[in-house]
């Protein structure tokens, strides 16, 4: 077990102990988490942690931080399956939180449990500072909550520079302070020529989206095959433990002996020509990569239908609503057809000319991104809200 980064270095004075709680509920907030508590100790290494997240940040905090985003969910349907599950931790975080009284409570991403918790330690009277960080894209789905949170939520730190104006509309104090992708995925860059024959296939991190996007991707694969003999595929994995789903859905499909990285998206969206993407942060990885990709996006039509009513914006992908068009072709739910998709992927295999103005557009949507060093600037901002003192 990793030491927990929790008290300073020996000097002459101690420092008083700093107690942050932190929650990320998915593997994309575990890694951004991580970061910022880097970040945080090595600007004040009095600093200790506690908190719900993953295994990165258990790296850096050691045995204080409970290991639950291999139980993250996408969806209503996904929601009430577990809900007795999550009921329990929202209860137990809480009392661990009341307990502690740590300085801050950070909340990063997950805004179905994290908005709540938020409001709920308001209610009860939590004394501490509510920071969010990754703000929840309400403005896509609920603006009305944008208001609501300003009561519940001391501070909002943005990844998207067009989100800062709508959160401090509402009186919710908000920085940007650049999306904590670029400062990580610059140390995953490769040096390798692209395979024009290789398609990469990126089905997300979670089982249930696997289970229902990765079909439709293979049976797409089937199709452009049949155009071109000389077609290569291989599919991302998020764990070894995805990777046994992935061959059992492939071997259904009848494509068996498909090759599969394990934990390297990064190199796949830098070695393959062309994609498929399932919605979520792959998508601005892949944009990122100057990656060509089609979209797509599958839930159960439990989830899809009230989510349709709700969503405010024009487009699902990140860098879609970035550019302000479609400048990624979406397939979404019932638009995901095999027959669709395969002409789409095989416009952009095919178009050199389609390839290099997606690839045009992929940098304009990153150069608005900024602050390379996000997780530094947030942590900046963060012990600059507690008053904490930064040892140089």
């Amino acid at each position: 077990m990793p030491p927990v980064l929790s008290c300073a270095e020996p000097s002459s004075r101690q420092l008083i102990v700093v107690k942050l709680y932190i929650i990320a509920g998915e593997s994309s907030g575990d890694g951004h988490a991580a970061v910022l508590m880097s970040e945080l100790h090595a600007m004040a290494p009095n600093i200790e942690f506690y908190g719900a997240g993953g295994p990165k940040m258990r790296e850096v905090g050691g045995s204080h931080i409970f290991d639950w985003t291999q139980e993250a969910v996408v969806g209503l349907w996904d929601v009430l399956m577990k809900y007795p599950y999550f009921r329990e931790q929202f209860y137990r975080i809480y009392r661990e939180i009341i307990e502690l009284q740590p300085s801050a409570v950070i909340f990063v991403d997950y805004p179905g449990f994290n908005l709540r918790l938020a409001r709920y330690l308001h209610r009860k009277g939590f004394p501490g500072k509510k920071i969010y960080y990754i703000s929840p894209q309400v403005w896509a789905w609920n603006r009305g909550r944008i208001p609501r949170m300003s009561r519940f939520l001391d501070l909002m730190l943005c990844i998207f520079p067009f989100e800062k104006p709508l959160y401090e509309a509402s009186g919710l104090r908000t920085e940007f302070v650049g999306h904590p992708m670029l400062a990580q995925l610059e140390t995953r860059r490769i040096s390798a020529n692209r395979d024009p024959k290789l398609v990469g296939l990126l089905p997300g991190s979670r089982e249930r989206e696997v289970r229902r996007i990765l079909p439709a991707m293979l049976a797409a694969a089937t199709l452009l095959k049949q155009r071109d003999r000389e077609m290569r595929f291989e599919v991302s994995a998020a764990s070894a433990k995805m990777t046994v789903l992935i061959e059992k859905i492939a071997a259904a499909c009848g494509f068996i002996g498909v090759p599969i990285s394990v934990g390297n998206a990064a190199s796949l969206m830098q070695r393959a020509a062309v994609g498929m993407v399932a919605s979520g942060t792959a998508t601005m990885e892949a944009s990122f990569f100057r990656f060509p990709f089609v979209l797509i996006y599958k839930v159960s039509w439990l989830t899809f239908i009230p989510g349709r009513l709700l969503v405010r914006v024009q487009h699902l992908g990140m860098p879609n609503i970035l550019a302000g068009r479609t400048m990624i072709p979406e397939f979404i739910q019932h638009q995901a057809r095999p027959e669709a998709i395969t002409d789409a992927v095989w416009e952009l295999y095919s178009n050199e000319s389609l390839r290099a103005s997606m690839i045009q557009g992929m940098g304009e949507v990153v150069l608005q991104l900024t602050e390379i060093e996000a997780g530094h600037r947030a942590a900046e901002v963060v012990l600059r809200e507690l008053g904490v003192p930064v040892l140089k």
